[in-house]
């Protein structure tokens, strides 16, 4: 691993740890409680995001780097097929947790995130786009991308997944996580292109925000509307 892919973690692991210091600044300009953690982790992952690009600079440019990708027609196809692969692998480890291993649907990480992004909706820039980039880049192209120089596939896209997972702390969807991320990790290497994982990413995160913080009440009253009709239906026969 490189000095600059070292500080790009390094980058990560200090942002994630920013609240230390960035919640008592915001209690000492009395900003509301409940706002702490939408605005503080708005500012820290944004301002991770733009010194992790910068470092990153070297890389954009160098012209060794951009050798076997596939065309951009193809990575429009593998980002759109991506999707559908992100979320078959969910479903499937959502179904092992739930008949296997007796654990119950929904995440608390992402209830927390909803949580967040409902107290102060401009939250959602991180968890739909900003999260989704910083991600990709340090789990997909600096952490499997050093152990994918070592080890085979396999090897390095469970280590790589495992370590994605353990992150996002929610220890009791581990292999959903980590079932996500090998298929982020099988995009970047059948594509060789970054962005195809992060359109993935970006589109799954996008979509759960969507429907659980902008359009939640209007689903919510769609299926009340359901319930009633079928309540209906049912007392005419």
């Amino acid at each position: 691993m490189t000095k600059r892919y070292l500080w790009i973690v390094l980058t990560y692991i200090l942002m994630q740890l920013s609240g230390y210091v960035g919640y008592p600044i915001l209690n000492s300009l009395n900003v509301p409680r409940e706002h702490w953690a939408g605005l503080w982790g708005t500012i820290s992952f944004l301002v991770a995001l733009v010194i992790v690009l910068l470092l990153l600079i070297p890389d954009m440019k160098d012209p060794a780097l951009r050798g076997g990708r596939v065309s951009g027609a193809s990575a429009v196809k593998w980002a759109i097929g991506g999707i559908f692969l992100a979320y078959g692998a969910q479903i499937v480890a959502g179904i092992i947790e739930i008949n296997v291993f007796g654990i119950k649907q929904g995440s608390e990480n992402t209830e927390m995130l909803v949580k967040i992004a409902k107290a102060t909706p401009y939250f959602m820039i991180v968890t739909s786009i900003a999260g989704p980039i910083l991600e990709e880049i340090i789990f997909r192209k600096i952490i499997f991308g050093s152990l994918y120089r070592r080890f085979n596939f396999v090897i390095a896209a469970i280590i790589s997944s495992l370590i994605f997972a353990a992150v996002h702390f929610d220890f009791t969807h581990l292999l959903v996580y980590t079932a996500m991320g090998f298929v982020f990790a099988f995009l970047y290497v059948k594509t060789k292109r970054l962005l195809v994982p992060i359109v993935a990413h970006v589109s799954m995160n996008t979509l759960v925000m969507l429907v659980q913080v902008i359009f939640a009440d209007k689903i919510n009253d769609l299926q009340d509307k359901a319930e009633k009709m079928q309540m209906i239906i049912g007392g005419l026969f």
